[in-house]
Formats: structure tokens, C-alpha cells, sequence
């Protein structure tokens, strides 16, 4: 049984899906939300009660639980991003409740959710390069029609359209990069790809295939210069799914990244093929064109889009200040900003979804004048979003941006720290636009708000809650990222 109770986060999220798939078949043209948020709310909280209670107990410890010769690792690592999946997962099966209300096909809707998080725990537990990629498309595939969901939106259908061809040819060029990983060392577990990259001397194909398999994940991370789909997408796409990409997807490129690059490939290859480089530059690129970018924006879901983008490039910092000395403290500190960006992030998405559910588009910075006056508590947990992500100390972003820069001067890379202070102040700019808009500027016409929508309500509150109290509570989050980025490099 000791396997299965590793496995149990996995199992329940395909359980879940399974059950929304017999209840559909059941009556196919249901419009039940209240049957199907629950479900899906009741999945997502389970395979999250799961998984902490697995790392909570010391599973992941000792190289974690591994099957099929070490094909799948239940670790530290894919324990705490599983909980990072699943949170989101449950914030957004909640606020869905209300955004798709009269919504045919909801069942549909909730089991490929089920099944993108299905696909995420299995990415952060995998151990070589064919699961990653198989796990990779399970997450992949359910998001493709997610975000053209909503058919009768043209914008929706083309941000769908633009995704699938994007994220198709990143697929091919993660797979031909996998390919020539494995004609160089003639295996994909990442264990044997370490043992023979040292063993013998590097060629140009695996030095090609490394750079392949970066670009891949560059692709998934949205990281400059393979961005260009996610504004589209996030912004075409309902908003419950724009968060659940633009956090739970994100974090799930990063957590294989993470593994492939410290594990398979690892730095004692760096002298030949210096993928610690590639990844200062994406890093630095990446949060500089994303945050002026994001400056430039009087679209608010475009502006959180190329916000996203910016926040992956402080996040990438945990793989660019690899090789000082330093690599457990600033890798999980990278682990700790995204623990912290799931819940910031995705609230700030769902209040979105709150807005254009009380009728107005939602599109503008002006359609958020006034809010402050009708809607006080959801705007004071926008609030929090808002500043927490720009690093101001209301929530624990604040701290999981200082750690993490602390970490990289402290790694010998102060001119990344440098870079991403920099890039802070300027994200502080367009984040306070929001803030302004909703409590400082008087709305356009009358503002009158009917209704308070419960699920919407609840899952920003809940955010907002949540991105507070890490505050005091940051321990318990930064503890256990160091130890599982740890176990990586022993």
C-alpha cells in the first residue's frame, strides 16, 4: 500500500476526472454547477489534503518513493508543487461556479481541469525524459481547449487556435531535443543521462539537444523570447483558466525544468554546454521586456499576462544562480516565489472573472473605477494581490522576492538581485494603476452591484487570506522548498 498512499494526490485528481466523465455520460446536457464545482472543489481539496499530509510526514525524504526503475519520483519537490497545483485547482473549481453559470458542456469544462492537474503532478514526479514529455501533453492537451472554451467568443476560439499551433511546435522541439539527448547517452532516465554525460566526453548533439530541451520548457514558462502565445491565450480564455495557466501550468514547467536541468543534465557539464548562461540571459530578458511590456498595457488582462511574464523571470533566477555555492537556498527560494505567485496570481485573475461578472467588460483600467465603494473587501484582497506582487510587504511576495534575491547576492550573482530589484520598482508602476482605478477615481457612469457572487467571492477572499498570513507563516512554506532543492543536489 506504501506505493499507492505516495501515488494518492495523482490517483484522486484521475478519480475525480473519472467521476465528472460517468456523471456527464449520465445526463450529458446537465446544467448541475453546484454537482459539478463540488466535485471538482472536492477532488482537488482531497488530492491537496494528500499531498501535504504526505510531505508533512517525511515521504519525500530518504530519494522519496520511485516506480518503474525510478520513471516516476514521489520526492520533497513534487510533493510541495503538488500542493501548488491543487490550491490553484481548488481556487479555480470554485470560482468557476459562478463564471460559467448557464454555461452548456460544464462537466467538460471541470474534468479537463481535473485532468491538466492530473498531468501536473505527474510532471513534477517525473524521472526521465519520456515521462516528462508524455505528462507534459497531459497537461498540455486539456488546456488547448480550456482556453477556447468559451465558442461563441471569437476572441476565446483564436487565442485556442494560437495556443494549440504554439505549444504544438514547442512539443516537437522538446521532443527532437529529447531525441538527441538520448542518441548521446542512450538513455532518458535522467539518473543514467547524469552517469553518461560525466562518463564521457560531450558532443555537439547532446550540447544541441540540451539547448533544444531548454527552448522547450522556455516555450511552457512563457519566457522571453518563446512568449508571445500567452498574452493571446490569457487574454482570449475564461478567467478562471488565464489563472489556472498563468500559475498552476507555469509552475509546471518550472518544477521538470528544475529536475532535468539539476539532476539530468547538472553542472559539472556547464564547462561544454553552459546552460546556467543561457539561463542568465533568459532571466534577465525576460523580466525586463515582460514588466515594461506589462507598463505599456491599458488592457488589465493583457497587463497580468505580461506580468506573469515577468514574475517567470525572478523565478528563474533559482536556475541562473546555479554554480556559486549557494544552490539549494536559491533554487527553493525560486520554489517559495512560486508557492507565494500561485495564490497572488491566481486571485488576481479571479477577481477579473468577479468584475466581468457584475456586467462590465472588465477590460480596462476604467472599468475598475469605483470598485473600492460597492465591492470593499474583494478590492482590498485585489489590493493585497496587487502590491504583494510588486514586493511591497502587504503579503508574502515581498518576502519570497527579498529571500530570493538575498540568495543570489549571496551566490555571487548580485547583478541578477540587481536586475529583478530594478524590474520590481518599475512592475510597481502599473500594479498601483489598478489600485488607484478601484479606490482614487470615480466611475464613468452609475455603479450599482446586484449581486456578490458566493464562489467567485470566496475563492478571491481566499487568496487574499492565504497570500497574507504566509506571511507569518512563511517558515513553514520556505523549510520544506530547501530541503527538497537540496535533495536534488546530494
Amino acid at each position: 500500500m506504501a506505493p499507492l498512499t505516495a501515488l494518492a494526490p495523482t490517483l484522486l485528481l484521475a478519480l475525480t476526472a473519472l467521476a465528472l466523465f460517468v456523471i456527464d455520460s449520465i445526463d450529458p446536457h446537465s446544467k448541475n454547477r453546484t454537482l459539478f464545482s463540488g466535485t471538482a472543489t472536492v477532488g482537488s481539496l482531497a488530492a491537496l489534503v494528500a499531498a501535504g499530509a504526505l510531505l508533512v510526514t517525511g515521504t519525500g525524504t530518504n530519494g522519496g518513493v520511485q516506480f518503474y526503475g525510478g520513471q516516476l519520483v514521489v520526492d520533497g519537490m513534487s510533493l510541495f508543487f503538488t500542493i501548488i497545483f491543487t490550491s490553484v485547482a481548488t481556487l479555480v473549481t470554485v470560482a468557476s461556479y459562478d463564471y460559467l453559470a448557464g454555461e452548456t458542456e460544464q462537466a467538460d469544462y471541470y474534468t479537463l481541469v481535473m485532468l491538466a492537474a492530473t498531468g501536473m503532478t505527474l510532471l513534477a514526479s517525473a524521472g526521465s525524459l519520456a515521462v516528462a514529455f508524455v505528462s507534459l501533453e497531459l497537461v498540455s492537451l486539456p488546456t488547448y481547449a480550456l482556453v477556447a472554451f468559451l465558442k461563441d467568443n471569437r476572441g476565446s476560439v483564436e487565442a485556442g487556435l494560437k495556443y494549440f499551433l504554439i505549444g504544438a511546435l514547442s512539443s516537437a522541439i522538446f521532443a527532437y531535443g529529447i531525441s538527441l539527448v538520448y542518441a548521446a547517452t542512450g538513455s532518458l532516465l535522467f539518473s543514467d543521462v547524469a552517469a553518461a554525460a560525466a562518463e564521457t566526453e560531450l558532443t555537439g548533439v547532446l550540447g544541441i539537444g540540451v539547448l533544444m530541451v531548454l527552448a522547450g520548457f522556455a516555450f511552457k514558462t512563457a519566457s522571453v523570447p518563446f512568449h508571445f502565445w500567452a498574452p493571446e491565450a490569457y487574454e482570449g480564455a475564461p478567467a478562471p483558466i488565464s489563472a489556472f495557466l498563468s500559475s498552476a501550468s507555469k509552475a509546471a514547467g518550472f518544477v521538470v525544468a528544475f529536475r532535468v536541468f539539476t539532476v539530468a543534465f547538472g553542472l559539472d557539464i556547464t564547462s561544454s554546454v553552459d546552460w546556467v548562461l543561457a539561463f542568465q540571459i533568459l532571466a534577465v530578458v525576460t523580466m525586463t521586456l515582460g514588466n515594461f511590456a506589462a507598463a505599456t498595457q491599458d488592457n488589465v488582462k493583457r497587463m497580468l499576462a505580461y506580468s506573469s511574464i515577468g514574475q517567470a523571470g525572478y523565478v528563474l533566477i533559482g536556475l541562473a544562480a546555479l554554480g556559486g555555492g549557494n544552490n539549494p537556498s536559491v533554487l527553493g527560494m525560486s520554489m517559495v516565489h512560486l508557492f507565494v505567485y500561485g495564490f497572488m496570481n491566481t486571485g488576481a485573475f479571479l477577481f477579473v472573472a468577479l468584475v466581468e461578472h457584475w456586467g462590465s467588460v472588465g477590460r480596462t483600467f476604467e472599468d475598475y473605477n469605483g470598485l473600492g465603494r460597492e465591492a470593499p473587501i474583494a478590492c482590498v484582497a485585489m489590493t493585497v494581490f496587487m502590491f504583494s506582487l510588486a514586493g511591497i510587504p502587504l503579503g508574502g511576495g515581498f518576502l519570497s522576492k527579498y529571500l530570493l534575491f538575498y540568495e543570489a547576492v549571496g551566490a555571487g550573482f548580485w547583478w541578477l538581485a540587481a536586475v529583478g530589484v530594478v524590474n520590481s520598482v518599475l512592475s510597481l508602476y502599473y500594479y498601483s494603476r489598478v489600485v488607484k482605478a478601484m479606490w482614487l477615481n470615480d466611475p464613468a457612469s452609475d455603479l450599482s452591484l446586484n449581486s456578490y457572487p458566493i464562489g467567485l467571492y470566496t475563492a478571491v477572499v481566499a487568496a487574499g487570506l492565504v497570500t497574507v498570513l504566509l506571511i507569518p507563516a512563511f517558515g513553514l512554506v520556505t523549510d520544506p522548498a530547501i530541503d527538497a532543492a537540496a535533495a536534488l543536489f546530494s
